[in-house]
């Protein structure tokens, strides 16, 4: 049952039900499967306009418990997330120098699997969190401690916008890096799970040893998250002499405890922001699309979303359908099969928007994303855009890079 119906120019707005569980935007077959089968055990569930596929859950899925937890729900890149921060930088200054800025920018971070900050990112969570009493956690400690302010790989981002002020932004997409992975892996299969896309999704119960030190682990991954995205944030200001005046930050692959429906219940969100009345977030389009800094409003549509909205554009080509199939050896990517994008048509998208690009492989082209300014619309009844930023710098991991954060 669909609830609102096109608007004039032909646009979907709102969301449908099925199965007691409202969908927003287009319906992905294979990710409303994942979700009725992971609403199977759940209190409610809910599933936003940029969803597709993920691991045992779809990403732009929110499942709430009364008392359990989902380690597959919060995924392998436990507390990913976005931060925006606005600089007192001369937009014009930025624009004029975008090419030398990118180059430092290029040089000074660190992209890619399994990378060491060459600087020195040192935070008070290494030392005064109760999580590293944890085995599995204390024997990740230095492995985290070196990778603090690394950004990763695959749609895990340094962006440089701006706002329709004229504003300059920096926006950062990744999470809790090799921690957060390692984490998580170890808890999906002490819970009996296994790695797979179509399988039932690991709960814990929240009162369980492994349900407690799940939780632990959980939030410290977020702390380490947010330390690392604060730290790059801060580091690009520095490049660019700037001053930091505004932020927004949020997790979207993370569990809270909240109150929804006179009910307390933890809220796994996969890929979906936090959206409750005043809050803001950051979601972030693709490399060659506008970003958002939105706030959640008030409703009865937003009561059912569980106070959740997107996290990006979402995806309508997978990896192998935009770049092609590849296999590494010795550390080299060998091309099997040639894919549907190719570097031309990114560069000739990213030329047309004034985009200067390091890095990126073609299947983080903007021809993978849907349009953000699509996807949005479905959720005009839950949240309110506040700022819309244009990019005109972006820098992800070499295209030669393994991706093993995916969610």
């Amino acid at each position: 049952m669909t609830t609102t119906e096109p608007d004039a120019a032909g646009n979907g707005r709102g969301y449908r039900m099925l199965d007691g569980i409202p969908i927003w935007g287009e319906a992905d077959v294979g990710a409303v499967a994942q979700m009725r089968r992971c609403a199977g055990s759940a209190e409610r569930a809910a599933l936003m306009a940029d969803h597709h596929l993920g691991y045992a859950v779809p990403i732009g899925g929110v499942i709430a418990y009364a008392d359990r937890i989902s380690p597959s729900g919060a995924g392998f890149d436990i507390a990913c997330g976005n931060k925006a921060v606005l600089l007192d930088a001369d937009a014009k200054d930025v624009r004029r120098n975008i090419r030398r800025i990118m180059d430092d920018l290029w040089r000074t971070l660190s992209f890619g699997i399994g990378r060491k900050n060459p600087e020195p990112a040192d935070h008070e969570l290494f030392d005064d969190d109760p999580a590293w009493d944890i085995p599995e956690a204390v024997a990740l400690r230095e492995l985290a401690r070196t990778q603090l302010g690394t950004i990763g790989s695959g749609n895990h981002y340094v962006d440089l916008l701006v706002d329709e002020l004229g504003r300059v932004w920096v926006g950062v997409h990744f999470g809790s890096r090799g921690l957060g992975h390692k984490l998580a892996t170890h808890f999906i299969k002490a819970g009996g799970g296994s790695d797979g896309t179509h399988v039932d999704p690991v709960l814990l119960d929240t009162a369980s040893d492994l349900g407690r030190e799940y939780l632990a682990c959980m939030h410290l991954a977020g702390r380490y998250a947010y330390a690392g995205r604060d730290w790059v944030c801060a580091r690009v200001a520095r490049l660019l002499g700037a001053r930091i005046v505004e932020e927004v930050h949020n997790h979207h692959n993370f569990a809270w405890q909240e109150r929804h429906f006179d009910q307390d219940l933890w809220v796994v969100r996969k890929g979906a922001t936090p959206a409750f009345p005043g809050q803001r977030g950051f979601v972030g389009g693709s490399m060659g699309d506008i970003s958002v800094v939105i706030e959640g409003i008030d409703g009865p549509e937003s009561e059912l979303a569980l106070r959740s909205t997107i996290h990006g554009a979402g995806r309508v080509l997978s990896r192998t359908q935009a770049a092609g199939k590849s296999r590494f050896r010795r550390g080299r990517r060998i091309q099997l099969t040639e894919g549907n994008i190719t570097r031309e048509m990114m560069r000739k998208w990213l030329d047309r928007r004034g985009v200067e690009l390091r890095g990126a492989g073609t299947d983080e082209s903007p021809h993978c994303y849907k349009r953000i300014e699509e996807v949005l619309r479905y959720h005009d009844r839950t949240i309110r855009v506040v700022h819309v930023l244009e990019p005109i710098g972006v820098a992800m991991a070499a295209p030669d890079e393994i991706d093993p954060f995916r969610d």
